[in-house]
């Protein structure tokens, strides 16, 4: 993992539990980031570029949700904070999604994958109002980057937030190349070399000979998650 991303687990571990009737926070992660928020100077600021999410109102935060449930989470969260009158305070709940290639039936197709299965990225300004709102919706089991009860969840930095965001990839398949021989051993220790994932290490699951890819598990938000790469994408260490 790059010196500019550092992720470290808290002193708890998370729970795969409904916490509509809790109301105490959920001392599960701890986030720190080495990277101090950048000036304008450093972001640019130059006509014509693309407004970074990082510049809208209120911070990100980054919520955990139960795992493949993510879609009913964010639409339950949209409707408590309707419900409860919170959009002045809560502005965005986003499954961070990539584009992929897949092939089924010989054709091409661009699909979308979940970039962090289990989480969510929202938006907002955080008081005791939009932290209840937050963390009592049904599915929601946490915020990262809380330690200890009663402390506000850490927001993400700005290059993390545009890390995280901007993930879509282009759309396009890897150019064709001779089907390698297989170096990669279940269990290996291996580096990304490119992506949203780039510069960090996992463990490699699972092997895919016939479609070159591999399922890696990546120490994301300190928790392993599995994400599926080309051969091509890591190295060995």
């Amino acid at each position: 993992m790059s010196d500019n991303f550092l992720l470290n687990m808290g002193s708890g571990s998370a729970t795969e539990t409904d916490a509509v009737d809790e109301t105490t926070p959920d001392a599960s992660f701890d986030l720190t980031t080495a990277d101090e928020i950048v000036d304008g100077d450093e972001a640019g600021d130059d006509e014509g570029e693309v407004e970074s999410p990082y510049a809208r109102p209120g911070q990100w935060y980054v919520v955990h949700t139960q795992s493949g449930y993510e879609k009913k989470v964010q639409l339950n969260l949209n409707t408590r904070i309707q419900s409860m009158n919170m959009d002045d305070r809560i502005y965005e709940v986003v499954i961070p999604m990539e584009d992929a290639v897949e092939f089924k039936k010989g054709q091409k197709q661009i699909v979308q994958r979940k970039v962090f299965p289990g989480y969510l990225l929202v938006r907002c300004e955080m008081n005791d109002e939009s932290w209840f709102c937050i963390r009592n919706t049904p599915g929601v089991t946490g915020f990262v980057g809380q330690s200890h009860k009663g402390q506000k969840p850490t927001p993400l930095s700005r290059r993390e937030v545009e890390t995280f965001l901007s993930a879509k990839g282009d759309g396009k398949a890897a150019p064709k190349r001779k089907t390698p021989k297989l170096e990669y051993e279940v269990g290996e220790s291996v580096r990304v070399k490119e992506g949203p994932f780039a510069d960090f290490t996992g463990t490699i699951d699972d092997i895919n000979v016939d479609h070159m890819k591999l399922k890696v598990l990546v120490n994301i938000f300190g928790r392993e998650t599995v994400v599926e790469m080309d051969f091509s994408q890591v190295a060995k260490l």
